[in-house]
């Protein structure tokens, strides 16, 4: 037959990405990284310019950004164009879009691995932070202008005291990526789940290592390591990160197979080359649904006064856990609170999961007969509660008070029985003497 026509794929076009962000400026001189160093935020604008996106929405009204005021004061927000010929920006359709479909929260920071050296052009390096609302994460390492000697021939950022543009902006370009598609992962127990994180260097760079580092609860672990040279990377039970596709393709990505409890917190993946360091965290959460039983399904109050029943809530993860109960009679269809109930001590097992019993006392003196007494349960885990039921009906009777009214049925039908036995037979003499009399 005919071979099909490939399916098409929509065009590109090129567009400039303007996004609000905040310029975190340091108080001290340490660098970026320096324990304990303090910074204070001021506006800011990250303009990336000449962004390849893909045309399959209404681009149309995508206009080239325009530098608002092109002799900055010292207070004006800092404009930072970004230039990214080099290395290919992620997401940018999610980017050029935000403002009708999601949030953005950008930093920029100026990035040293060292001091670069006195005079007014210290600060040639910067970091943009992208976070999403959707999740997605993007970090940017950004090459500002390069210093130079004549310094009086360049004109001077107010505020940053670096070399800008006739527009009063900072050029730079894009020397390396990180990105990750979901930075907020919850799973169940027992899965496999992959922590996404790409990356893309400048020609000018080489990948120099990869590391993935889990922190949680005060304690750091390194689950992964590739270092460049060495013979084969550091791996840890469970992880996998394919090493044929980190090298080709910048994917970085972090397979976790068998997910425990003890697997939840706070992953970062850290790519260096011999200049940068980027990292992304990720945070994984274990999230396992209760199991609800209510026990008897069936009550009644045979032999006394009181009822008792039992909800057992079990095999949930993590420990916050919400239980109720709930009376429904058959004249009033709606579900009433019930408060008189008390719960048992919170159980974990060898697997890191909850589990938790509530008690329902039931008096015979206020209860409605027949009723529907439900246990509900609320967790992280689930999408709706879950509502399990027992039925409180009527007592029925036992075997003995079967016998014993089976006993005194008989009695009175032999009582019965002998009496009219007993008229019959004197019925008969009392005619004789009739006749007698007669």
């Amino acid at each position: 037959g005919p071979a099909k026509a490939p399916t098409p794929v929509p065009p590109f076009r090129r567009a400039d990405i303007a996004l609000s962000c905040s310029y975190l400026e340091e108080n001290t001189k340490a660098t970026m990284h320096a324990f304990g160093s303090l910074s204070s935020e001021r506006p800011a604008t990250l303009v990336l310019r000449n962004i390849s996106v893909r045309d399959g929405q209404n681009l149309d009204e995508i206009t080239e950004y325009k530098v608002p005021q092109k002799n900055p004061v010292s207070s004006s927000p800092i404009v930072f164009e970004a230039s990214a010929q080099s290395v290919s920006i992620p997401h940018a359709e999610s980017l050029l879009h935000a403002d009708c479909d999601e949030e953005v929260n950008c930093k920029i920071s100026p990035y040293s691995l060292q001091q670069a050296g006195e005079g007014p052009c210290h600060a040639s390096w910067f970091m943009a932070t992208l976070q999403l609302s959707s999740g997605i994460s993007i970090t940017l390492v950004l090459r500002g202008p390069l210093c130079s000697s004549q310094e009086d021939d360049a004109t001077l950022h107010p505020k940053l005291r670096i070399p800008m543009s006739e527009e009063g902006t900072l050029l730079t370009t894009v020397e390396m990526q990180l990105s990750s598609h979901n930075t907020f992962l919850r799973t169940h127990l027992g899965s496999t789940v992959t922590l996404d994180c790409h990356f893309e260097l400048a020609p000018s760079s080489s990948l120099s290592s990869l590391e993935w580092r889990r922190q949680h609860q005060g304690s750091s672990h390194r689950l992964f390591q590739y270092q460049e040279g060495n013979t084969g990377p550091e791996v840890q039970p469970k992880v996998h990160v394919d090493v044929a596709e980190l090298l080709g393709s910048g994917d970085a990505s972090f397979s976790l197979q068998g997910v425990s409890v003890e697997d939840e917190g706070t992953y970062i993946c850290g790519v260096s080359t011999l200049l940068h360091q980027a990292q992304l965290i990720i945070q994984l959460h274990v999230a396992e649904p209760p199991r609800v039983h209510v026990t008897p399904a069936v009550v009644s109050f045979e032999g006394g006064v009181m009822a008792t029943l039992t909800c057992t809530i079990a095999g949930y993860y993590p420990l916050d856990v919400s239980v109720s109960w709930t009376q429904k009679t058959p004249e009033d269809d709606t579900e009433i609170p019930l408060p008189n109930t008390h719960f048992s001590s919170h159980q974990r097992s060898q697997d890191g999961t909850y589990s938790i019993t509530s008690y329902l006392s039931i008096s015979s003196a206020t209860a409605q007969v027949p009723a529907i007494y439900s246990c509900h349960v609320s967790h992280a885990a689930l999408a709706e509660p879950i509502s399990v039921s027992a039925h409180l009906k009527a007592p029925e009777q036992t075997e003995s008070e079967r016998l014993l009214g089976a006993f005194i049925a008989t009695i009175i039908f032999i009582i019965v029985l002998f009496i009219v036995l007993r008229r019959r037979a004197a019925k008969p003499k009392s005619e004789q003497l009739l006749r007698a009399s007669e």
